[in-house]
């Protein structure tokens, strides 16, 4: 019985030692095997075996951590104080370092982060540390990342969450962004009113010079087409007066007709209200074919009073 009672003992210290001596390591997890309080080795992720009661195998988690730093009361150069907070993204990147060097990472890395935010904001101003959020973040990363490398880790990024003023100068910075606005407000109004005047001289310019050439224009077609009336009422006068002529001369005009045009152009001169009517000089040779006409219808009429009667039956 005794016996037995002790194969179970055996069997019990060698099964809790085998579960004592087996680890498992996760993926994104180094292990640091330390034997009789020694560092021996870092083990990748797997199924481990260690001698128990000999080995510790301590976990690292080699994922990226996010440390939030508490709001800071922060003085500007300018002598305002404003709070700001930022969020730290740090990465394990020696295991080794991280268990050995340091204590507490991310109380050392809150404190660190506290203090270089107060540096780093308090050299700039308030408008400057408003406006200038990416090159806060460059500066605190990049010397929070030199500080942490001796302890095995990396800062991924910084990230300014909040830069309050006290409430007084947030009220002051309204009035004063309000006021910005109303005058781009009427500077904008003041150009567009310029732009409309300018624009409108523009139209109007061009619709009086559009308006001249117009008349101009018009001036000029009517110039031509009474030109061309002119021009036209020439060629037919003188075509009609070339055809009188060559009619006069065809016809064989006799003194008599002359002298009968004559009278009948006096007839349609003194038609007229005239109280003066001026003859041509050259009156004898009128006179003359008048003469010779009266002769010419008085022998008309003689030559037809002596003609004989008929003789009677």
């Amino acid at each position: 019985m005794a016996f037995v009672i002790l194969l179970v003992f055996i069997a019990l210290v060698l099964f809790v030692g085998a579960a004592t001596g087996v680890r498992i390591i996760r993926p994104y997890q180094r292990g640091l095997v330390e034997r009789l309080g020694r560092y021996k080795a870092t083990v990748e992720p797997g199924l481990r075996v260690i001698v128990p009661f000999v080995d510790r195998l301590v976990k690292v988690d080699m994922r990226e951590h996010v440390v939030d730093v508490p709001p800071q009361e922060v003085i500007t150069s300018d002598n305002v104080v404003v709070s700001v907070d930022a969020v730290i993204y740090y990465e394990a990147t020696d295991p080794q370092r991280l268990v050995y060097n340091v204590a507490n990472f991310r109380l050392a890395t809150t404190k660190l982060a506290q203090t270089n935010l107060r540096n780093v904001v308090g050299d700039m101003q308030l408008d400057d540390a408003l406006t200038s959020r990416d090159t806060i973040n460059a500066k605190l990363r990049e010397i929070l990342d030199d500080a942490t490398d001796k302890w095995g880790a990396r800062v991924v990024r910084v990230e300014i969450q909040r830069i309050d003023p006290p409430p007084d100068v947030v009220n002051s910075m309204h009035h004063q962004m309000k006021a910005e606005r109303e005058r781009r407000a009427v500077v904008t109004e003041a150009q567009g009113v310029r732009e409309a005047a300018i624009t409108r001289a523009e139209g109007d310019k061009q619709a009086a010079i559009l308006e001249a050439q117009g008349q101009s224009e018009a001036i000029q077609r009517l110039a031509d087409a009474e030109k061309y009336r002119q021009v036209a009422v020439a060629e037919g006068e003188a075509e009609a007066t070339r055809n009188v002529y060559r009619a006069i001369h065809e016809g064989g005009p006799s003194p008599d007709l002359v002298a009968v045009k004559y009278l009948e152009a006096l007839v349609a001169v003194a038609d007229g209200k005239a109280t003066k009517i001026f003859l041509p000089t050259e009156l004898s040779g009128l006179f003359g074919a008048a003469g010779g006409l009266a002769e010419m219808l008085r022998g008309d009429g003689q030559s037809s009073a002596a003609a004989p009667a008929p003789a009677q039956p």
